[in-house]
């Protein structure tokens, strides 16, 4: 008899390990409760697919915060290059970008997508849509099946892989942290993660659509610097978006819950300091005494902010080069290397692209992904509890967590012990 294998989501991690325990020779089941699998993982990288990073081992670990190193085995055994190296004889070829993200060549994330569900179906899984599990089946602390769709589905493991419960659209609703709790494990509050920011005012209606590149935004917890990025972002109705917004969300976000103030600073001329940047302000004040200062702020501002500036800098745009004084250009050289901006919300779980909060690593065995409170349970991806920044590192941990997850699961031999100390 092979052994009996139950995949709960056809995800990433899902597909990656549905295979992977086919591959091992178990009688493999994915069961899907969406009328399609992947839909998440079609969207990923606005339709193209950010699958990895090149980036070296320890700066990858660094991009998953305090529980980065609980992927380090996962990644010591299935990483990048194995993506990379995986996807390519599957007939997906990727190419490298700036910030070393990898995307599939052809542009288009369903390309990857369809060729996982391909490999899985090929190596003897069974795919299952519309059949959403409703429990876990353990007995005297070992798992031995699932309930879905009314009926009992024994098997001798089960990983769960159902995914956040961001773009909850695609069938990430939280099922996992549900399945997970009412078996014992502990789940780490769950919050949005690279997501927009909300500010307070109209500042960021009147600039909306205003797309700001090669700047640094800082974020500052009640009045302390909590975390920096550099490169591009963008203005919209109800706040600030784009990469570095992004990648900086975390922090705001858990701030915000520990009811903190938040405030986003934004330095608009970051390769120049504060000495440097008065000395240009200085020469072309003097170059130019003659025009207005609305000639000189369109040199070093685009058109919309030019109002924005005059306001918070209280230097009227038709003013004379030659009458600002020492004062006004202190004003504008503490503007433009500090734009402020209050932060007082975040958007919903439907425009988060991933999830922070889910079970709680300590325990599961970063060996095997083996759950070490039910025997036979696994988890791999998003509903644990790790989350990166933007660039690819999310998805290259659903890939690992199910490629190692998968062959545990799969291989008879690979099975440690439930009850294992959970260390701190």
């Amino acid at each position: 008899m092979r052994r009996r294998v139950i995949v709960v989501g056809a995800g990433a991690a899902g597909l990656m390990a549905a295979g992977q325990a086919a591959e091992q020779g178990a009688d493999v089941l994915l069961l899907e409760k969406m009328p399609r699998p992947a839909l998440k993982l079609r969207i990923t990288g606005k339709g193209r697919g950010n699958l990895t990073n090149v980036a070296p081992l320890p700066d990858f670990i660094a991009h998953f915060g305090a529980n980065g190193p609980f992927l380090r085995q996962a990644f010591a055994r299935f990483f990048a290059p194995d993506l990379i190296a995986f996807l390519e004889g599957l007939g997906v070829p990727t190419v490298t970008e700036q910030g070393g993200r990898v995307f599939p060549a052809s542009g288009r994330a369903q390309d990857v997508a369809e060729a996982l569900l391909r490999w899985a179906r090929e190596r003897g899984a069974t795919l299952r849509t519309g059949a959403p599990v409703e429990r876990l089946l353990v007995e005297d602390g070992r798992v031995v099946g699932v309930r879905a769709g009314g009926r009992d589905l024994p098997a001798e493991a089960v990983i769960v892989a159902t995914g956040g419960a961001s773009y909850p659209a695609t069938g990430s609703t939280g099922d996992g942290y549900r399945l997970a709790e009412s078996v014992g494990h502990t789940v780490v509050p769950i919050r949005p993660a690279l997501v927009p920011l909300e500010t307070a005012g109209p500042l960021a209606r009147q600039l909306q659509g205003l797309s700001l590149r090669n700047v640094t935004a800082r974020v500052y917890v009640a009045g302390q610097k909590r975390a920096e990025r550099f490169g591009e972002m963008l203005f919209t109705h109800f706040g600030v978006s784009g990469p570095i917004i992004l990648s900086l969300s975390r922090e705001a976000v858990d701030a915000l819950r520990a009811g903190q103030r938040v405030t986003l600073s934004i330095d608009l001329k970051p390769a120049l300091d504060e000495q440097k940047l008065d000395t240009r302000l200085l020469r072309d004040l003097n170059a130019h005494g003659r025009q207005h200062v609305r000639a000189l702020l369109k040199e070093l501002l685009p058109a919309k902010l030019l109002p924005v500036c005059a306001k918070l800098t209280a230097l009227p745009l038709d003013k004379l080069n030659h009458q600002v004084t020492a004062e006004e250009r202190r004003r504008l050289r503490t503007w433009l290397k500090d734009f402020r901006l209050e932060v007082t919300g975040y958007r919903s779980f439907d425009e988060a692209i991933v999830t922070a909060g889910g079970v709680d690593v300590r325990e599961v065995q970063p060996q095997t992904m083996a759950s070490r409170r039910v025997e036979g349970l696994y988890f791999a991806g998003e509903v644990l509890d790790i989350d990166a920044d933007t660039g690819g590192y999310n998805l290259q941990a659903a890939f690992s967590t199910g490629w190692v997850a998968g062959r545990a699961a799969g291989g008879c031999s690979a099975h440690p012990p439930a009850g294992s100390e959970v260390t701190e």
